[in-house]
């Protein structure tokens, strides 16, 4: 639990650009690769953001692989079902099982690396801005936008006891484990229920603990939220242009309008 997002964040030397700069970037890149066609601009949105949090934002390269490794697993097996059982065309390879064809057409395997694509460019810009850019300040950008002030207190108090639970369920699974109590199926299954109705308990009472500690600090439905103003630079403002015009360009060349037009 040393190694959150959090921390990377908070560290990060990006935290101290415009919170509204940064996601005016991260929603341009998601909108441009899903709105492309062909894989090339999703990609492209890929390396730019992911080079970016490594050199502008001092992110260890190693953890940012295995924070790309996590979601691995879905986005593979998505590929192969897309491949497999979607699009149409000449069939490429096939094979039989238990009577049944499964081939890979052509119209199959461009959707599978479309579709992975996209979910590469979307999670480069998404870590951008975990990396980059604390939860407490994104709150307040939610703060600005108008929304109910109940959601944003609600998430804010969700997102602060995810911790608090992580470790208390941390220190209930380490003495357990000191007390052999994962060392069969039987006993990790009884030691998992115990921990789970504990969990419960103690967040029952956390809950408790805490209505109480904000009505005596004279809560009256609303807490408030601080946001340090952070004037945006020419150069932060440049690059941002470069990057998006870039894309773009991207985005024509790959669905070939720049080529008619030129003829």
């Amino acid at each position: 639990m040393t190694k959150m997002l959090d921390d990377y964040a908070l560290l990060s030397p990006l935290r101290y650009t415009n919170n509204w700069l940064k996601i005016g970037v991260v929603g341009f890149g998601i909108l441009m690769g899903i709105s492309s066609e062909y894989p090339l601009v999703p990609f492209s949105i890929a390396i730019c953001m992911s080079l970016a949090t490594l050199i502008f934002g001092r992110v260890p390269p190693r953890f940012y692989l295995k924070l790309l490794m996590g979601p691995a697993f879905f986005v593979v097996l998505s590929v192969i079902i897309i491949a497999f059982f979607f699009g149409s065309g000449p069939e490429l390879f096939g094979f039989n099982v238990l009577g049944y064809h499964l081939g890979v057409n052509t119209g199959g395997l461009s959707m599978a690396f479309l579709v992975f694509s996209r979910t590469l460019g979307g999670m480069s810009c998404l870590f951008f801005l975990a990396l980059t850019t604390p939860m407490v300040e994104l709150f307040s950008v939610l703060k600005k936008t108008r929304l109910p002030d109940s959601f944003i207190e609600l998430s804010m108090m969700m997102y602060r006891y995810i911790f608090v639970f992580l470790d208390v369920a941390w220190c209930i699974k380490h003495a357990q484990t000191v007390r052999l109590g994962y060392h069969d199926l039987r006993t990790s299954l009884h030691s998992m229920a115990m921990l789970c109705s504990t969990l419960f308990l103690r967040s029952w009472e956390q809950g408790e603990k805490t209505f109480v500690a904000m009505n005596s600090r004279c809560y009256d439905g609303k807490m408030m939220i601080f946001e340090e103003k952070r004037p945006v630079n020419f150069s932060e403002v440049a690059l941002s242009l470069i990057y998006m015009v870039a894309i773009v360009g991207v985005w024509y060349v790959s669905n070939g309008i720049l080529e008619a037009s030129l003829w």
